[in-house]
Order: structure tokens, then sequence, then C-alpha cells
């Protein structure tokens, strides 16, 4: 999964962390590493899963594991997981566009609402530092889950900047993650499986491609680095859906080709990461970059939130996108394909299966 740095190891070890929605993809990735590499105290997993918390304590069968089946929206419920806690990763929320859509006072009610209960249990807790996760669908949102993750974002900068206690709040944006739970990936080995043609929207759709480790190590970036209201991007490439989905049949040796289904509602053709505005306030910080709120702290100085800007760094007036980032090509992301071990396994299995 990587290697994680001593400032790091440093800033975990001893200490308890929870994390929210931790029985996804990403919880059980952060869990590996921190339980592998970091040794903290204790690691609560707050999720409404019973099934999946069952499934991860037999895989990590730790005393330091704890499990609370509770949901974010309730606030009294968060507020009591969260006590005595050092650190929160704030995974839990609605992530699939389609439902989003259908069902979108449900996505209010945990992406804006269970954020907001997460972040401000955080606040009057005293807890030292929450990281929120977010998505580069909230940025130039056109659809339910990117509008709700948005306003995610700004209540964590907002409540950053009352600074009402020692808590430092930030947060982490980015892309597809490769190979996660209703990602493209998993979809395109299941209808192999059942011997289907790969649907795609558009082959000339484009897509950040981040593989799992990535995702883990932006995020744990930012819990050391973090300023409050800071949102932290990893570079990432790009790649286009046909070619994804080339790649995919390729490296499957697959026969059945590939149907374009059209666009639909709630979708781009190309996702971005940091947008024009926010271009003054971004800093290059090799690998990431850093966003900076709009105001910082409790300065409330608009004539100079409004009139002064600044330079720090080489991106695209157009901000970062999937149309100038790193463009992958086919061969490329078949090489980015095989250093993820899922798909390796999924390759294994499916040549037993055909």
């Amino acid at each position: 999964m990587g290697t994680i740095n001593n400032e790091i190891k440093s800033k975990i070890e001893g200490k308890t962390i929870l994390i929210t929605g931790g029985t996804g993809s990403f919880g059980n990735a952060v869990t590996e590493i921190l339980f592998n590499d970091c040794n903290p105290k204790q690691v609560v997993i707050l999720s409404r899963d019973e099934k999946k918390q069952f499934d991860m304590g037999n895989k990590f069968n730790s005393s330091k594991l704890k499990f609370i089946t509770a949901d974010v929206r309730d606030k009294d419920v968060v507020n009591h997981a969260i006590k005595g806690v050092d650190f929160v990763f704030h995974a839990a929320a609605l992530k699939q566009v389609p439902n989003c859509e259908f069902f979108p006072i449900e996505a209010v009610r945990t992406n804006i609402l269970g954020g907001y209960h997460v972040i401000d249990s955080a606040v009057e807790n005293e807890i030292e530092r929450i990281v929120v996760l977010s998505t580069d669908k909230a940025v130039y949102p056109i659809n339910v889950m990117g509008m709700t993750k948005a306003l995610m974002e700004r209540i964590m900068i907002a409540l950053s900047r009352e600074k009402r206690s020692r808590t430092v709040l930030c947060g982490t944006r980015y892309g597809n993650v490769m190979h996660t739970r209703g990602s493209v990936i998993p979809f395109f080995v299941d209808l192999m499986k059942q011997d289907k043609p790969l649907k795609i929207t558009n082959k000339n759709m484009t897509r950040f491609l981040m593989p799992l480790r990535y995702s883990v190590d932006l995020v744990l970036h930012a819990l050391v680095n973090g300023n409050d209201g800071d949102i932290y991007v990893k570079k990432s490439p790009a790649a286009t859906v046909g070619d994804l989905a080339q790649a995919m049949i390729e490296l499957f040796n697959y026969g059945k080709g590939i149907e374009e289904i059209g666009i639909r509602p709630g979708e781009k053709m190309h996702e971005t990461l940091i947008t024009t505005e926010e271009l003054i306030r971004t800093e290059d910080k090799g690998e990431y970059f850093r966003i900076a709120p709009e105001v910082p702290g409790s300065n409330m100085d608009y004539r100079e939130y409004y009139f002064k800007g600044k330079d720090g760094n080489n991106l695209p007036k157009e901000g970062y996108t999937s149309t100038n980032a790193e463009r992958l090509n086919v061969g490329q992301i078949k090489e980015l394909l095989l250093s993820i071990d899922e798909i390796k396994e999924e390759m294994a299995n499916y040549k037993k299966q055909s």
C-alpha cells in the first residue's frame, strides 16, 4: 500500500482515530495502513452497515478496532462517538450520482446535515484535527451528489473560520478512485462475467484516475499539513472512458467489445478538481495542491478578499481539469491497472472461470 513517512507515523502513534463511513473502501485501506505502520491507540468505525462491520472485524481481528453502528444524521450519537477521539476522517456520504438524483433529500440529510454534525461535534469536543473527504463532483456541480458535497466543503470552511476551539478543520478533494465499490472498473468486470459488452456513456468523456492508496496518502498528508479551511488535491493523471474500457478489454483478453449508451442525467463530459476562481488561492506543494480558504482564520476584511490576489502556481487559466491533467494512453492505463492488486486478482479469477 506504500510507505508512510515518519512525520505521519509520529502524528498518529498512540492516538485514537474515528472514521465515519469507515467500512467502505477508503476506511478499510486507511485502517490497514494505520495498523501496519502507525501504531494508533484505537481506530473507531462509525457506519450503518452491521454486515460490513462484521466482515471488517473478522478481517483485522484487532482489539484496537471498535465499531459503532450509527448514522451521521443523528447528532447525538455522533457527539457520543467522537468523545475521546484525537482525529476524525469524515468519509460517510451518499456517493452514487443516480441515487442522489432520485432521492435528493436523502443526499441533503447525509452529505450536508450529516457532515455538519460530524464537523460541529469535532469542534465542540475539541478534538485535534478533522479531515473531510470531498470529490471533483463538488466543483462546478451539476448533480445533487456534487452540490451536497460542495456544501459540506463550505460548512467545513465556515466552521473553521469561527475558531470556537483548538480543532483544525481541513479537507481533501479527489476524482475517481480505481476499483472501489460502485466505481466503473468493478462494473466492467461484472459485465465481462456476464459476457456482455462494456457499457460506456461517451468514449471521449474524461476522468481523473487515482489508485486507492493515493487517496489514503492524500488524507494522511492533509491530516499532518492542513491548516484551517485548507483543501488538498493530489496531482492525478486522467484518461478517456473509452481508453479505460479498451485497456480493460486488452488486459482481460475480452472479445465482446464496447457499447456506447450516452451520457446519463447528472454526468459531466469532464471533471474539475480546482476551479479558475480558486487559482489565486492555490499553492503548488509538489505532489499536491493546497487550496486556501477565501478568508483565512477570523480575518473578515472583505476589501482584501475582493481586491487582493496572489500568484503561486503554474496551473492553466481554466483550473485543474481532467482535460489538462496528464493524459494516459491505453498502454499507460494498463500499466496503472496492473499496479493494483485487486485488478490482478480479478484477472486471475476471470481466467479461471473462462
